[in-house]
């Protein structure tokens, strides 16, 4: 009988391309659903976000918003970010495979009422790290609540739903955004005002209205009439209750500052006695392209020839392709010039990448078998520069070199890949991303890793 239960679970439970089963729904969104899942393999928990591509179609702006969270989700890797694991596609849904965040939303845990002190100050400082890190490159969230903060099972913060998020591409000629968008009770002043706005300081009041629910256990700005909340924050008229301590009431009063230039930026934030007090630190950052230390490889595997790792197809699209059936949804918003083809050996082209940085002045060196580290000498903008280009096999005699900004301003890494690295590599490469002529040479609808 056991047996007979088994076989009709299996038949009924739903499977995505063989590779994750989807189970209970965790919730659900006008185009998508999220869905418990698990990797067969190694029986790990995932989410699995499945939109509707027909819903989406027929919804203005929707195209975009889903391309532009992709991109950013792939920009954004950090302990207190939910990290997109995969995309996968049909020809009707799009599944995007997320780590799972069984702690639920932050905004639960505040309902029960306010926070001590220590412990709204660890989220506080998870939150501004990954915010920072965000900001650095050149993402915004503009959505920022409770609602978007997820608890890991360690009790650890996680930022989700980029959907609203925005990138440099978005900027004016001014400089600043201009769609207003967020959630009332936690947008800024200036958002409100449709007259443009700088994302990372708008960011920045969400959090201190985030500071303020946390310790407070309610709304600095709250009114049953829209209207006369939206007067309250254009004002910033709040009360603080007498439970902060001095330190907590200064940090709140110092982000909730309507005009943004005299609103308190994420250097300052960092040096403020009640951040700083306690010690804590925010976790170190794990990025999964930076280089892992080193392990001795077994004796027996020195005589093996090392191969570069697989691109699989959801790289290739979000990366190269203008040709796919699905371009309208995956075709890369990243700086042009960061991944190309090439038909040369991965051994030639790295040999290329070193002498590319030594020429330069440059400090190289090689993090894996098939990864080059090329950092900067000198601090830049915000910190040192420091660039990593990874060789990928796409197919037998087809290679895919990706770079990346490990560390540094995105400004100087998107100058020093079109002036350095496309005049130095131009004699060995097939296609860059972003030209209107790439074409993967990959066609069909299923796309996922190998």
């Amino acid at each position: 009988m056991g047996k007979e239960a088994e076989q009709a679970r299996s038949e009924v439970r739903k499977l995505v391309f063989g590779k994750y089963e989807m189970g209970r729904v965790l919730g659900k969104g006008t185009f998508a659903k999220v869905y418990y899942g698990r990797e067969l393999s190694s029986g790990e928990s995932v989410a699995i976000k499945v939109i509707d591509k027909e819903q989406v179609r027929r919804q203005a702006g929707m195209m975009e918003q889903i391309k532009r969270e992709i991109v950013v989700m792939r920009l954004v890797r950090h302990p207190n970010v939910v990290e997109l694991r995969e995309v996968m596609a049909t020809k009707t849904r799009i599944f995007f495979v997320m780590e799972y965040v069984r702690g639920g939303e932050l905004f639960a845990r505040v309902a029960r009422g306010r926070l001590p002190e220590d412990q709204a100050r660890r989220y506080f400082h998870q939150l501004i790290s990954a915010v920072d890190f965000c900001h650095s490159h050149g993402v915004f969230h503009r959505d920022l609540k409770p609602e978007n903060l997820l608890l890991d099972r360690l009790g650890d913060l996680k930022i989700s739903d980029f959907g609203l998020s925005a990138l440099p591409e978005q900027l004016r000629h001014d400089g600043l955004l201009h769609t207003q968008c967020g959630t009332p009770a936690y947008v800024a002043p200036e958002v409100l005002r449709r007259r443009g706005y700088d994302g990372a300081k708008a960011d920045l009041w969400s959090c201190g209205v985030i500071l303020f629910v946390l310790l407070a256990g309610f709304l600095p700005f709250q009114d049953e009439s829209l209207t006369q909340m939206y007067r309250k924050v254009l004002k910033a008229k709040y009360q603080i209750p007498p439970w902060f301590s001095g330190d907590a009431r200064c940090l709140v009063s110092r982000l909730l500052v309507v005009n943004p230039d005299k609103r308190i930026s994420i250097p300052s934030i960092l040096q403020d006695p009640w951040f700083k007090k306690r010690s804590f630190r925010p976790p170190a950052i794990q990025i999964s392209n930076l280089p892992q230390p080193p392990v001795p490889p077994a004796e027996e595997e020195e005589t093996k020839p090392a191969t570069p790792r697989f691109y699989n197809a959801f790289e290739l699209i979000s990366s190269m392709s203008f040709g796919f059936d699905l371009s309208g949804l995956f075709e890369s918003q990243r700086t042009t010039g960061t991944v190309f083809t090439s038909l040369l050996p991965a051994a030639t082209i790295l040999e290329r990448l070193e002498k590319i940085g030594r020429e330069l002045g440059l400090a190289v060196m090689r993090t894996k078998p098939f990864r080059v580290r090329i950092e900067g000498t000198a601090e830049g903008r915000k910190r040192r520069l420091e660039v990593e280009a990874e060789v990928f096999e796409a197919a037998v005699g087809v290679a895919v070199v990706e770079f990346t900004n490990a560390d540094g301003d995105s400004l100087e890494y998107a100058n020093f890949c079109e002036q350095n690295i496309r005049s130095g590599l131009k004699d060995i490469v097939g296609t860059w991303q972003g030209n209107d002529e790439a074409d993967s040479g990959y066609r069909g609808d299923r796309f996922t890793n190998k």
